[in-house]
């Protein structure tokens, strides 16, 4: 039976990326912070809790993310720019993962298919950035990208066959995106389920990449 760790598996995405798996028949491990205290901005949390987990996992989907953080919504100007602010997006969506990532090679299978994969969003892509504003959700989920990027060169030194992947759900409806309802959504349901048939059509060839929800490479 295939096994796979959802990170983040209460919130929306990942919920329903959790029940998807089920469904075909996967075993699902999920860490939350709501339920399991899990915290992905805790480096202790962390630690203990992905080097007590007894692998391998077929995929490691990290689900958790946030788009504001301390204020009520993301910038729209350099004026409302704030050290608290993002620093507080970095710990999340950039410094979270990439301490997750940390444990790959430990839990992924070392001869066989495995695949890493995290949620971006295609507000990090600084090629297609062509609005401005929303600094700090921008900038950590391009940091991310450029850590699952660097990520992938060095699992594929031991892991020949893993796949590790940068992730754009398109805009989903969550909690995550409910004061944004100029957006075009679908339901989480249907991300997950498009996101999953993504990731089962990729190749170790295209690890390090990054992509929509229709298995189109996002620009960086």
């Amino acid at each position: 039976m295939m096994r796979a760790l959802v990170i983040g598996d209460s919130g929306g995405i990942g919920a329903a990326v959790a029940t998807a798996l089920g469904a075909r028949g996967v075993a699902v491990t999920g860490l939350s912070r709501s339920r399991d205290g899990f915290d992905i901005t805790d480096p202790v949390s962390v630690e203990a809790t992905l080097a007590a987990l007894e692998g391998p996992f077929d995929l490691i989907f990290v689900a958790s993310g946030a788009l504001v953080v301390t204020q009520e919504g993301p910038e729209k100007s350099l004026r409302e720019v704030s050290a608290e602010e993002m620093a507080a997006q970095f710990a999340v969506n950039t410094i979270g993962p990439a301490l997750v990532l940390r444990h790959a090679a430990k839990l992924l299978p070392r001869k066989e298919r495995g695949v890493f994969a995290a949620l971006s969003a295609r507000v990090g892509s600084i090629g297609d950035n062509r609005a401005g504003g929303w600094y700090s959700y921008r900038a950590s989920k391009a940091a991310l990208n450029q850590v699952i990027h660097t990520g992938a060169i060095e699992l594929a030194r031991s892991h020949n066959q893993s796949i590790c992947v940068a992730l754009h759900p398109g805009t989903v409806e969550t909690a995550f995106t409910a004061n944004y309802p100029a957006h075009k959504k679908h339901s989480a349901e249907k991300a997950a389920e498009r996101l999953l048939g993504v990731l089962e059509e990729l190749t170790p060839a295209e690890s390090g990449g990054f992509y929509d929800y229709a298995g189109v490479p996002v620009p960086w």
